[in-house]
């Protein structure tokens, strides 16, 4: 496995390694860089190596104390973040402090560790601030490594694992727990390893992101063990048309996405029929692929964000409704001050997260913690959004939970079984 990265080292100058936790590879490029200090010669004299960790400067103190500590019989003068080995200065970095490390004059080594659990805006500043060194390099050596295990989706390490082979910058290595079986670890640690719910994170190089605090994990576990029993009776690729169903609609474009996902009431549960998220879609695309779901999965309600007014009158002006539909509301909460429900009056129903955003989280957590969902397993982002969800204060953080603009959706559609 070592022998493998050095190898990689030599060949290249640029190398990505998503690996299993425990398998010692920030220690292996520790010692490799104190390696490269001593017998590096005097090309290597008088450059600076950086090292770039999470945002806590207690991270970048202990890298450098664990380098140090390879010298036990060394008296090191430098800084805490600092470690001088042969006329080379060793720098740590924190993630959300990289000014200091722009205008670096002859940068030779960066070593960018865990940066998959670098902060979102972070990660792509540390990649930015490391590679506009490639062109200052000129005749010296640089190398970038990149050692991470692998956090949420969509994050740095997916981005650049997803980059086509021809354009990737750097040679990719992948280290799942199976090549340290039975040397790092026994067969014994493995199987209790694998009663985790970031098993598949830690050990098996999958991106699911870090357990959120909305979801249990055991109330996930249960709604997709429902979705496969009740996919056996009422499959999700055949479309019941007596049935009650409602679609959630999170519109996004550009930098957000676009969710949809669509639910139907069968057997007590509330079982989803579809769930997907589209980047950068296009308006009508995605105006005409409502209107037909519509029509073929015969939706009784569609909720949507009411912070996309040109999507709700599109869509409502394809079922037919008003498209003025906020004077409409008005005029229908004046009419029926005693009791005022939406639902009655309209099809299309615009939903506000700023208001109601607290309430739909809370009500999809009432969901599931009673049972009543099943969600098959084929729905990867919608579980992955349930079990990286975080919130502050009731209210969803979207930086820090994945996928989020399918479960935005999930929450909309959901408002449906609210009176039931």
């Amino acid at each position: 496995m070592r022998r493998g990265i050095y190898d990689a080292l030599q060949e290249t100058k640029y190398v990505w390694i998503k690996k299993a936790t425990g398998l010692g590879i920030t220690e292996f490029m520790l010692r490799y860089i104190a390696w490269l200090c001593l017998q590096g010669g005097d090309k290597l004299k008088g450059s600076q190596m950086c090292i770039v960790t999470g945002p806590r400067i207690e991270l970048a103190i202990t890298l450098i104390n664990r380098l140090k500590g390879l010298f036990p019989n060394v008296k090191f003068e430098d800084k805490e973040t600092v470690c001088t080995l042969n006329d080379v200065r060793i720098e740590a970095f924190p993630s959300h402090h990289l000014d200091a490390m722009r205008g670096l004059t002859q940068v030779s080594f960066i070593l960018l560790d865990e940066a998959d659990f670098f902060p979102p805006g972070q990660q792509q500043q540390a990649r930015a601030v490391s590679e506009r060194y490639i062109a200052k390099s000129g005749e010296n050596i640089l190398h970038i490594v990149m050692v991470s295990t692998p956090n949420a989706p969509e994050g740095l390490f997916e981005q650049m694992e997803q980059e086509p082979d021809n354009e990737c910058l750097y040679k990719r290595i992948f280290l799942p727990y199976h090549i340290g079986l039975g040397k790092i670890y026994t067969e014994k640690e493995i199987a209790k390893a694998q009663g985790s719910p970031s098993f598949e994170r830690e050990y098996n190089l999958q991106y699911i992101g870090e357990q959120g605090n909305v979801f249990s994990y055991e109330s996930i576990e249960h709604a997709t063990s429902a979705g496969l029993q009740l996919n056996e009776k009422h499959p999700i690729d055949l479309i019941p048309q007596d049935t009650t169903k409602s679609m959630g609609i999170d519109a996004g474009f550009g930098s957000s996405k676009f969710g949809i996902v669509v639910t139907q009431s069968v057997e007590n549960k509330i079982q989803v029929l579809y769930a997907e998220e589209f980047e950068r879609p296009d308006f009508y695309n995605m105006i005409n692929k409502i209107l037909k779901m519509f029509k073929s999965y015969v939706i009784s309600k569609i909720y949507i964000d009411a912070a996309n007014p040109e999507i709700i009158t599109s869509i409502k002006a394809g079922l037919g409704e008003r498209t003025d539909y906020e004077r409409h509301i008005s005029i229908l909460k004046q009419k029926h001050l005693n009791y005022f429900n939406i639902s009655r009056w309209m099809n299309v129903i615009p939903m506000s997260f700023s208001s109601d955003g607290h309430e739909m989280l809370a009500h999809a957590k009432f969901c599931l913690d009673n049972d009543w969902l099943a969600i098959h397993p084929s729905f990867s982002k919608l579980i992955i959004a349930l079990r990286t969800a975080v919130a502050t204060d009731g209210l969803l953080d979207k930086q820090s939970t994945a996928h989020n603009d399918v479960l935005d959706a999930f929450r909309l559609c959901l408002q449906f079984y609210k009176s039931k």
